[in-house]
C-alpha cells in the first residue's frame, strides 16, 4: 500500500460499522436503522467523524462504483469505444448499444450505491454541525470538522452528478431518510439538483484546503477537487440533456452564468500551479494510477482509491477493460472494450497519446506482443502488466481518474470561449500547452490553434476526444453538447469509408505482415509497438499503418493481421453486432431506471419512451 491507502483501509472498516449498503434493490432510500444515541455518538469526536465520512467515500469504490460499472460499462458508447460482445438488452452490450432494458441488471447496483452514498454523505452533513466538537471543541479541532463536512458536501454532489448524468432527474434528498415523511419522492427537475449542488461546493471550497496543505494524495478531496467538479456541473448545467416535458434535447436556462462559474473555478486551480501541473509524460500519469502513487506533478486531482480484493472497494480496471493479455500468459485479463478503429485515425502519428489509448496489439501466451485485428483493439492507458499483480486476480487496486489537470484546462478554455464569443489568448494558450505534451519531440506538428468561436469549439471537441480518450467522459461530452446523435452518424459513416477505404481510410492497409516480439511492459507505449517486427518496403515501418498493403501475399516468416479488413458491415449495422445500434435521439441519451425502483417507489416515473 502507498501513502494513505492504509488508513483508508483502516478507516474503512470503522465506518462499515456506521452505516451499511443497501441490501436490496428495494430498500435503497430506507432508514439506516440508526438510533439517534448512535447516530448522536458517530459525531462526538473528530476520530468517529472521519470514520463516517470514509463510509461516505467508500461508495466510490466496487465493481458498482468507479471499479467497474460506473467507470467502464455504463460510460459506453461514445466515438472512440465500444463494449466487447454482441448485444443482449440485459447486460453490458446492452448499455453499450443504446438498448438496455429496465431489468438490466448493471444498472440496479449503481443507482442504489449512488444513493446509499448521498444518505451517508446526509448523514455527515447533518451531524457535524450538531457534533460536541463544534460547540466545544478546539479551534483545530473545528477546522478539522469543517474540512469534514466540506469533503461530504462535495461527495454528495459527486453523486448526484453521477446519477444525472444517467438518468437525468432523480428524487432529490438532503436530509438523512429517518428525517423525511415521505420515503417515495418523486423526481426533481436536475436544474434544481445541479443548482444545490453548485451552492454546496462554493461552501466546500473555503472548507477544504488545498492538497499541499491538507497533506493528502489524489485519493482524499482537495480544494483542486471541489473546484474541478464545480467547473465540471456548470458546464453541465449549461449544456443539453433530455428533458421530460417535453421529450427533447434542450439546453439549461441562463448558460452564461454556468460558464463563467467554470471559468473561474478552472483558473482558480491553473493560477496555483504548484499544486497541480501537466506532467511532462501523458503515459506517467497512468502508470501512476496502477500502483497507488502519486504522479509526479499532480497532475491527477482527485481519483478513487482501489483497495483490499474484494468487490466492494477494489476495482477491475485493467482486467475487465484494457490491454488484451492471453489467459495462458503471465497477465490474464483485459479486452472488455474495444477501440474504434476510426478512433486510431484520429491521432497522427506524431500524437504521443495514440499507442496509450488504442491496444492495436495483444500479449500472447508465451508474453509476447503481436498485432491484433482491428475489430479487437482496445483501450490502453490501462493495462495488468503495468501492476505487479500476475496470475488469473480480477482485482487489481488501479484507480479511477476523476478529474486531471488537463480536463480543468480543456474546460477552461471552452468556457472562456463561449463567454467570449471567441478564445482569449489565455484559452488558446490553454489548448496549446495539452498538444504541446502530446506531441513532445514533434512540435513542428503541433498544427495551429483556432481563433474564432466555432473553429476553436471544434478544436475543444476533438482535443477531449484524443487527451481523455477511456477516462468515461466521451458519450458525457457529447451530451451537453448536443452532439452524441451527430457523432453517432458520423462515426457509422466514418466505420463504411474504412471498409470501404475510401476518404481519410484510403490509404489505409487490408492486411499488415508481422512477426511477434517479446512484450516488456517496462518500455513505453511507443517502444511496444515501435518493437513489432512489421513488414515494408523501402519506408519507415511507422507508416505502414497509413499505407496500402506492403505485399499481395503474406511473405515467408510473417503473420498476417486482418486490418481494414478486419472490420465487416456487420460491424456498424447489425442488430447483434452493430455499433451504437440501438440509439435514438430525443430517447436514448439517458438509461432507464431498474424495474424494481419504480415498482417500488410509487411516485417515480420511468420516462424517455423506457
Amino acid at each position: 500500500m502507498k501513502k494513505n491507502k492504509s488508513i483508508l483501509i483502516l478507516s474503512f472498516l470503522a465506518g462499515a460499522l456506521f452505516v451499511s449498503s443497501a441490501s436490496s434493490c428495494s430498500d435503497f432510500l430506507e432508514p439506516e436503522n440508526l438510533s439517534s444515541i448512535s447516530e448522536a455518538q458517530q459525531f462526538d469526536s473528530t476520530a468517529d467523524t472521519f470514520s463516517a465520512l470514509i463510509g461516505v467515500y467508500a461508495q466510490l469504490g466496487g465493481d458498482d462504483g468507479y471499479g467497474q460499472r460506473l467507470s467502464l460499462i455504463i460510460t459506453q458508447s461514445g466515438d472512440d469505444f465500444r463494449t466487447s460482445g454482441s448485444y443482449n438488452c440485459n447486460d453490458r452490450r446492452g448499455v453499450a448499444t443504446f438498448g438496455a432494458c429496465t431489468t438490466n441488471t448493471e444498472l440496479n447496483g449503481p443507482f442504489s450505491k449512488l444513493y446509499t452514498g448521498i444518505e451517508r454523505a446526509n448523514l455527515v452533513i447533518k451531524n457535524i454541525p450538531l457534533s460536541p466538537v463544534m460547540q466545544s471543541g478546539s479551534a483545530e479541532d473545528k477546522k478539522l470538522m469543517d474540512r469534514y463536512l466540506g469533503e461530504a458536501l462535495t461527495l454528495r454532489a459527486q453523486y448526484y452528478y453521477e446519477l444525472i448524468r444517467n438518468w437525468g432527474d432523480v428524487p432529490f434528498y438532503l436530509v438523512p431518510a429517518s428525517d423525511v415523511a415521505e420515503q417515495n419522492q418523486p423526481k426533481t427537475d436536475r436544474d434544481i439538483i445541479y443548482d444545490q449542488m453548485i451552492v454546496d461546493l462554493e461552501k466546500a471550497a473555503t472548507l477544504v484546503p488545498w492538497r499541499s496543505e491538507g497533506g493528502t494524495t489524489s485519493n482524499r478531496i482537495s480544494k483542486g477537487a471541489v473546484k474541478g467538479l464545480r467547473a465540471r456541473i456548470a458546464l453541465a448545467r449549461a449544456g443539453y440533456s433530455l428533458r421530460r416535458s417535453p421529450q427533447i434535447m434542450a439546453q439549461g436556462s441562463n448558460p452564461q452564468k454556468y460558464y463563467q462559474i467554470a471559468l473561474d473555478e478552472c483558473k482558480d486551480i491553473m493560477n496555483h500551479s504548484g499544486e497541480h501541473s501537466l506532467n511532462p509524460s501523458y503515459e506517467n500519469v497512468f502508470r501512476a494510477l496502477h500502483t497507488n502513487a502519486q504522479d509526479a506533478t499532480n497532475e491527477v486531482i482527485f481519483s478513487v482509491g482501489a483497495f483490499g480484493g474484494g468487490t466492494r472497494t477494489d476495482s477491475k480496471i485493467g482486467y475487465y477493460n484494457g490491454l488484451k493479455h492471453h489467459d495462458n500468459s503471465n497477465w490474464k485479463g483485459g479486452g472488455g472494450i474495444n477501440a474504434l478503429p476510426t478512433y486510431f485515425y484520429e491521432f497522427t502519428k506524431y500524437d504521443l497519446r495514440r499507442d496509450m489509448n488504442v491496444g492495436i496489439f495483444t500479449v500472447n501466451a508465451t508474453n509476447q506482443a503481436e498485432l491484433a485485428a482491428s475489430n479487437a483493439w482496445t483501450d490502453s492507458k490501462y493495462r495488468k502488466s503495468w501492476t505487479s499483480i500476475t496470475g488469473p486476480s480480477q482485482t487489481l487496486a488501479v484507480d479511477w481518474p476523476l478529474i486531471r489537470l488537463s480536463d480543468v484546462m480543456l474546460m477552461f478554455a471552452e468556457a472562456d470561449n463561449e463567454i467570449n464569443g471567441a478564445p482569449s489568448q489565455e484559452a488558446k494558450n490553454a489548448l496549446l500547452a495539452v498538444r504541446n505534451r502530446a506531441y513532445a519531440g514533434n512540435l513542428g506538428q503541433v498544427g495551429a490553434i483556432p481563433s474564432d468561436k466555432v473553429g476553436f469549439f471544434n478544436a475543444i471537441v476533438q482535443e477531449r476526444l484524443l487527451e481523455l480518450g477511456s477516462e468515461g467522459m466521451r458519450k458525457y461530452d457529447l451530451i451537453r453538447w448536443n452532439l452524441l446523435a451527430t457523432k453517432i452518424a458520423e462515426t457509422k459513416q466514418k466505420l463504411t469509408n474504412f471498409i470501404n477505404g475510401t476518404g481519410a481510410y484510403a490509404n489505409v492497409p487490408l492486411n499488415i505482415y508481422y512477426k511477434a516480439s517479446v512484450y516488456d511492459p517496462t518500455k513505453t507505449a511507443q517502444q511496444n509497438i515501435s518493437a513489432i517486427d512489421v513488414y515494408t518496403i523501402g519506408t519507415d515501418k511507422s507508416q505502414v499503418f497509413y499505407l496500402p498493403n506492403q505485399s499481395a501475399t503474406t511473405p515467408a516468416g510473417y503473420k498476417s493481421i486482418a486490418w481494414r479488413s478486419g472490420i465487416t458491415a456487420t460491424y456498424v449495422n447489425d442488430p447483434s453486432a452493430g455499433y451504437a445500434q440501438y440509439f435514438e435521439a430525443n430517447k436514448r441519451e439517458l438509461l432507464p431506471i431498474y424495474f424494481e425502483y419504480i415498482q417500488n417507489n410509487y411516485n417515480l416515473t420511468q420516462d424517455y419512451g423506457y
